[in-house]
Formats: structure tokens, C-alpha cells, sequence
């Protein structure tokens, strides 16, 4: 890669949030629909695991547009 790529970086951003802006950020950092991220975010709450858990420490982690971007 070459030093002029660019770097995507995952942040919350500010419009487009349902909850915590967790999908939307991650839809919009791999170019997916942020609907297919929530819907396949939303059954996978079905499957035993620690989903939720991950949604929070993501809500936690990601930085919102604004600080991101500041």
C-alpha cells in the first residue's frame, strides 16, 4: 500500500443512529447497507452468545462523528 491511501476510520456518526449508532458506523466503515447491519444485528440476539454485550462496549468504544473527526 502507498502512503497516500486512505484510511477509513470507524466512528458513531451523528444522523442515521436508531440506538447508539453502532450498525450505521460499522455498515458505513465496510460500505454495507446500514438496514442488512441492523436486521442481521437483530437476529443474532436469537443465537445464545454475547451480542449485546459486544453492542455496548462497541457503543462504548467507537468515537461519535464529531470526536473523531475534531
Amino acid at each position: 500500500m502507498s502512503d497516500t491511501s486512505q484510511t477509513r476510520k470507524l466512528y458513531r456518526p451523528v444522523q442515521g443512529r436508531v440506538i447508539g449508532g453502532v450498525c450505521a458506523g460499522i455498515a458505513d466503515h465496510f460500505g454495507w447497507s446500514r438496514t442488512t447491519v441492523r436486521v442481521l444485528t437483530a437476529l443474532s440476539v436469537l443465537i445464545p452468545g454475547p451480542q449485546v454485550l459486544a453492542y455496548v462496549v462497541l457503543w462504548v468504544l467507537m468515537p461519535d462523528q464529531r470526536k473523531a473527526f475534531a
